[in-house]
């Protein structure tokens, strides 16, 4: 993390930031903060920043709650999907936005949880633009393509709904996808419940 001078923002030009917060034992915090800056100093990071008081940290969590509307500031429509992989190929997913974007031709701002490998996914379009959705729904397919190839999951937080409705047999094999309507209908004979969503 970077940012200029000594009040916290956002540092620009760079690929990624990563703001981790250390929690504990007020005896502990100094040395867990020393440990975990040492594990961020690794090669390709640009500063590494580190602040103590409440008011800084509390600047800090403003700036990520800011980033979804700041969005809104690019483009009209933000298709956002909440996509989980293992934490060890968090990188391997970035790099295949940067690929899936230049393919495209549509803006992907991302942002999330990387300490377990979520990251919800902007696609940043004008709706009022068949060319540009069609892209984004290109997009999309190859995005939820990539993420099962890395081993991860369609949906996160946020639940399968109807968008991703038609892309849960690329994850969940026809057995289990049997099991689970199975199931289902044990609960909910009359399917009153969330009806059309989650099982395709």
């Amino acid at each position: 993390m970077g940012y200029g001078d000594q009040e916290p923002g956002l540092l620009s030009g760079v690929g990624a930031l990563l703001m981790i917060e250390v929690d504990g034992p007020a005896h502990c915090i100094e040395d867990a903060a020393s440990e975990v800056a040492s594990a961020a100093r690794v090669a390709g990071i640009r500063e590494l920043h580190s602040w103590a008081a409440d008011a800084e940290a509390a600047a800090l969590w403003k700036a990520r709650q800011v980033l979804a509307p700041a969005l809104r500031q690019i483009a009209p429509k933000r298709i956002n999907e909440d996509v989980v992989v293992p934490v060890s190929r968090l990188p391997e997913l970035v790099d295949g936005l940067e690929r899936l974007s230049r393919e495209t031709g549509v803006r992907i701002g991302s942002f999330g949880h990387a300490g377990n490998g979520n990251l919800h996914v902007n696609l940043l379009v004008n709706p009022d633009k068949p060319d540009e959705m069609a892209q984004a729904n290109r997009c999309l397919d190859a995005l939820f393509t990539l993420v099962i190839e890395l081993e991860g999951t369609i949906s996160g937080e946020h639940g399968v709904g109807i968008l991703k409705r038609a892309f849960v047999e690329r994850e969940i094999d026809p057995a289990t996808l049997g099991l689970m309507r199975n199931i289902k209908h044990q609960f909910d004979p009359k399917g009153i419940l969330n009806p059309g969503k989650s099982l395709p």
